[in-house]
């Protein structure tokens, strides 16, 4: 018998091994769950269908001539000292202090839209200039004058005339998702024109503070001071928006940048050029979201609307009948669940255009009519949003 253990001892041994082995390796072949994990890998023969080119110099060169810098200027009186604005001067002297004029200037950039010269560019580069220079990539200059601007949106619609103007090329900024290559032409801190590359982060920004219709593009390619009103473009060269404003901490680029549409930006300048403004619908009301709170209170757990929380005196809403604590639930059959979106399609509306408002007021469904009318300068409006 111990012959035997020992005789068959081995073999069996190292059987049970190799099959243990095997049974580790291959756990299916006994009925076993399996320990490998089911990816999905690109087959060897299939390429890439998002790889870029090595270089954007054509997509440069087709849009940087028409990028344009801007040297901006404007007087200011000042007090010939600084002790003459002690309150105590004023007292005894009034405003008949000393003061002396002086210069300041500032930089930025502007996109020309159409061989006939018109430019683009933010209202807070041109806001305030006594003197606009514009200088072209090829070496011209010449004084620009200021056709409007719109400080709701923040852009402005120069003229220049000059002769061959290199007129950039319109890309759809509907069309672009994120992930696509963006380029930023400009002027920063005045060095000359320069390109930065980056991505789209995102589209449809607002709620930033920065405009009153906000539609940003968010891009991580750098825009610092002087790119204010520079080109946005595509991996093509084409347009796709107007450099605006960087989100920073310390003053430079952080890699969150902010530019218009260029399709909400063309609306803006063919409007100024025709009417010399841009004429929006108005109704004359301040609104606030419908918070699950205020959902709760009204029983409209799950539903849309915005509260109205104010009425501007006279306007439009209030000829209406609309009242403060009336919760709106639709706009002209539009769901009215965020009031940045119904702002909007109300500034869209012709004026003069009557809308239907359908309310809810003390619980009870209420339907309103509302003759559209036209927005007033953001100087003289102090009480409503919409």
């Amino acid at each position: 018998m111990l012959k035997a253990v020992r005789y068959f001892g081995w073999p069996l041994l190292v059987g049970i091994l190799v099959a243990l082995l095997f049974i580790q390796q291959f756990p299916e072949w006994v009925g076993l769950p399996s320990h490998d994990v089911e990816v999905r890998q690109t087959p060897n023969n299939r390429r890439s269908q998002s790889v870029g080119p090595a270089s954007y110099a054509n997509a440069v060169n087709l849009a940087s001539p028409a990028v344009a810098n801007l040297y901006t200027t404007k007087y200011v009186n000042k007090p010939a000292l600084p002790l003459f604005e002690d309150p105590q001067f004023k007292k005894f002297f009034g405003d008949n202090l000393p003061r002396q004029r002086r210069m300041e200037s500032s930089l930025g950039s502007a996109v020309i839209m159409s061989s006939e010269g018109y430019l683009l560019t933010n209202n807070h580069v041109t806001a305030g200039a006594d003197q606009i220079v514009v200088a072209l990539k090829d070496g011209r200059e010449t004084l620009a004058r200021v056709i409007g601007s719109d400080p709701e949106t923040d852009l402005a619609v120069l003229k220049i005339d000059l002769d061959n103007m290199p007129a950039i090329t319109l890309g759809r900024s509907d069309n672009i998702r994120i992930g696509d290559v963006t380029l930023a032409i400009g002027n920063p801190f005045g060095v000359g024109q320069t390109v930065t590359m980056g991505i789209i982060s995102a589209t449809g920004r607002n709620q930033l503070g920065l405009n009153t219709y906000e539609d940003f593009i968010q891009t991580d390619a750098a825009i610092n001071p002087g790119n204010s009103g520079g080109a946005l473009v595509d991996a093509d060269g084409n347009l796709v928006g107007i450099n605006t404003a960087i989100f920073s901490k310390s003053g430079g680029s952080q890699g969150i940048g902010f530019a218009i549409p260029v399709k909400l930006a063309l609306e803006v300048m063919q409007a100024i050029i025709e009417h010399g403004q841009v004429i929006r619908g108005w109704l004359g009301i301040e609104v606030q979201p419908l918070t699950p709170e205020l959902a709760e209170s009204f029983g409209l757990e799950g539903r849309p609307g915005i509260v109205v929380a104010g009425i501007y005196r006279d306007g439009p809403a209030q000829r209406a009948g609309l009242q403060p604590g009336d919760l709106i639930m639709n706009i002209d059959g539009e769901p009215a669940g965020d009031g940045r979106r119904s702002m909007n399609q109300v500034a869209r509306t012709k004026p003069g255009d009557k809308i239907r408002i359908e309310i809810l007021r003390n619980g009870k469904p209420m339907d309103l009519t509302a003759e559209v009318g036209v927005r007033p300068p953001a100087s003289i409006r102090t009480d409503e949003n919409q």
